[in-house]
């Protein structure tokens, strides 16, 4: 067994990856920076690519070039979409076409381009797929119009690929509950103006209630390897 974790240096992606590495499961992290601290807590497990996956043409590129079917062994290969920008916050009058393109690029084209891509290039195992999503794809929020949008393409991704019945395709869009990592903090550093719920995640900050990425990575792990991944398109981890 292998496995593709995006957005692999920093977050919840960093420790995802953590977590399969320390169950010996080899990863391959695709980000903009590399992981020097997993690099060297795991030397013999841990292949990394610099890329940026907001650039669909070097993405493209980088598939094209045969190291997301290199790196496969004919076992099962897991693919973890974690990488993701929560920018432009705002109404829609506020937003930044530039960050909106690389929103989309990012938190959907990137993920379905590599779903898509190993499916193509697998050679015999299972193949599942886990799109990191959120409570935002089900539920809409003030300005946060792009992100609500690119998490529901997510959901309804995964919903989708289930009626293909591919064999030997599992696939969930997992919403993994409310994480202490660095997108919080940019919430939380943003105006009331373009973000009016601010205060609730203020909150939930003072009050503790954040998860921390390695408890939330435990259990998605645990959710990802087990018998009852993807017996749903779309999950709430805080459900398991």
């Amino acid at each position: 067994m292998k496995a593709i974790v995006t957005g692999h240096s920093r977050g919840l992606g960093a420790a995802v990856a953590a977590e399969l590495l320390g169950r010996d499961i080899p990863v391959l992290g695709l980000s903009r920076k590399t992981n020097p601290e997993l690099a060297q807590r795991f030397p013999a497990l841990l292949r990394q690519a610099e890329l940026d996956l907001a650039d669909s043409t070097a993405l493209t590129q980088w598939i094209a070039d045969g190291e997301l079917a290199a790196f496969q062994d004919g076992g099962p290969v897991l693919l973890v979409n974690n990488a993701g920008v929560v920018q432009p916050v705002g109404p829609l009058n506020a937003q930044a076409v530039d960050e909106v393109a690389r929103a989309v690029a990012l938190n959907v084209a990137a993920p379905l381009m590599l779903s898509a891509a190993l499916c193509a290039t697998r050679q015999a195992g299972e193949v599942r797929i886990l799109h990191v999503s959120s409570g935002a794809a089900r539920n809409a929020y003030p300005g946060w119009s792009i992100y609500c949008a690119t998490k529901a393409a997510l959901d309804h991704h995964a919903r989708a690929v289930v009626l293909d019945k591919l064999p030997g395709v599992r696939i969930c869009s997992l919403a993994p509950g409310v994480i202490d990592t660095d997108m919080q903090a940019a919430i939380r550093s943003t105006s009331l103006e373009n973000f009016p719920l601010r205060e609730r995640f203020e909150a939930m900050k003072r009050e503790g209630s954040l998860a921390s990425p390695a408890d939330c990575a435990r259990r998605l792990a645990d959710y990802l390897l087990g018998a009852r991944f993807g017996e749903s398109p779309v999950a709430d981890l805080r459900d398991f």
